[in-house]
């Protein structure tokens, strides 16, 4: 048994095994394997929906390669342990992008579908699921499914967004579309209240991509980023930066109230002017945090958790003011909070996060119970206005609260593998 963390190392879980595979072959016998099983790509969820104590994760990393590339329809064929980074490495030089993008391009494409990750694009594109065309599945008892919206439409809807308990997810087509290079024409600006932030958004649907950072220690202020890739004119010739991060120059923790306050207020400053257009590479853009590996030893040995979630647009400024006002007379702060709008592109997915509204996702040291009392408090305020918490990301939900987020959770599990659980899982469902 050995210890593997989740992106947010915590839980820390030790009873586990890993075991590394490259060929979709060397699958076949899984079922054999003593115990639960799950499939394990990069392990940049953040709580324990990639983890399962006692049993043994099937890294599929290693099953990377890329299958078929249609040049007249765009789609693209990967087994399921290529990352978004690579196929951004194959794409961008064809004139071609990813649909939808997470923020981080160091995560698979299994992973990418299991969680149905969705971007700052997501009024526009919906989730990452919307766009795949047909997957491979593999079940523990060795059947190899082909599944999709017409094929095995039950298992395509459960897979997606299914967090990896209906069986392997093997290879992956996936829709990509028409990118004229590797440059955003980007703008930055300013916003000081939450009405501040709903009247940038009501005007930006002109705008792909949108997302805004919050300062946590002056609830309501902010840099509200939106972009769209610029004209062939202003474009550059692409260079791939994949593997190319620097490391985190410190081994200790610098997350405290003091320093997310200066961080905060530098950060919010150093854009002197209220609106601030530039011509950015999309890295920075897409993927701010990927330039410095090992960025999440920043909270120090005890982790993190990403707390994130979901509210309708209806009253949801004096939801997320009561939810900031409980942060802050918790004494709770930090400086990775992002706010932006889902908009109402339904995901095939059953189990899927992203639906219309407003979400809200905050990074927290984590500090032991007094934490966790303020999220679970801050669970029955999302529950109340029908919003939901985020499962991929989460490491602390109540089975109670989840069974309220996620009612479809019964049918969902007719369709789990029998072999197949997570950590997450049986925390949440008591099963």
């Amino acid at each position: 048994m050995e210890t593997t963390l989740s992106f947010g190392n915590y839980p820390k879980l030790s009873n586990q095994n890993l075991i590394k595979y490259f060929w979709v072959n060397d699958l076949q016998r899984i079922g054999e394997i003593k115990g639960d099983i799950l499939p394990y790509g990069l392990g940049k969820s953040y709580g324990d929906s990639c983890l399962i104590d006692g049993g043994t994760l099937l890294d599929i990393s290693g099953m990377n390669k890329f299958i078929n590339y249609d040049e007249l329809s765009g789609i693209l064929t990967c087994y399921s342990g290529a990352t978004l980074a690579d196929c951004i490495d194959f794409l961008l030089p064809r004139g071609r992008f990813l649909p939808v993008t997470p923020g981080t391009k160091y995560v698979t494409l299994g992973g990418a579908i299991a969680n149905d990750v969705h971007g700052k694009n997501h009024h526009k594109a919906g989730t990452f699921g919307c766009h795949v065309t047909e997957l491979e599945l593999l079940r523990s008892d060795g059947t190899l499914l082909q599944c999709s919206e017409s094929i095995n439409s039950e298992l395509f809807a459960t897979t997606i967004g299914g967090l990896g308990l209906t069986g392997i997810i093997t290879k992956v087509s996936f829709q990509t579309v028409e990118c004229p290079g590797p440059i955003i024409e980007s703008e930055s600006i300013k916003f000081r209240t939450f009405e501040e932030f709903f009247d940038i958004t009501q005007n930006s649907e002109n705008y792909n991509y949108t997302v805004a950072w919050v300062d946590t220690t002056k609830p309501g202020r902010g840099l509200y980023n939106r972009g769209n890739f610029a004209p062939k004119s202003r474009q550059k010739p692409y260079k791939s930066t994949n593997g190319k991060m620097l490391p985190f120059p410190l081994n200790m923790e610098l997350i405290n109230p003091l320093t997310v306050k200066a961080f905060n207020t530098l950060f919010y400053n150093k854009q002197l002017s209220r609106i601030k257009k530039a011509d950015v590479s999309f890295e920075p853009f897409f993927y701010p945090l990927d330039a410095v590996d090992g960025w999440n030893k920043a909270y120090g040995k005890k982790g993190f958790v990403q707390y994130q979630f979901v509210i309708p647009f209806d009253n949801y400024i004096n939801v997320l003011k009561e939810i900031f006002n409980l942060i802050t007379r918790s004494k709770l702060s930090s400086f990775l909070t992002v706010l932006k709008t889902f908009g109402n592109i339904k995901s095939p997915g059953m189990m899927s996060f992203p639906r219309e509204g407003v979400t809200l996702a905050i990074d927290f040291k984590m500090i032991g119970d007094a934490l966790l009392k303020i999220l679970d408090e801050s669970d029955n305020i999302v529950k109340s206005v029908g919003g939901v918490v985020y499962p991929c990301k989460d490491a602390r939900m109540s089975s109670e609260n989840f069974k309220a987020f996620y009612p479809q959770w019964t049918d969902f599990a007719n369709y789990i593998d029998p072999k197949f659980s997570s950590s997450f899982w049986k925390r949440v469902t008591k099963e």
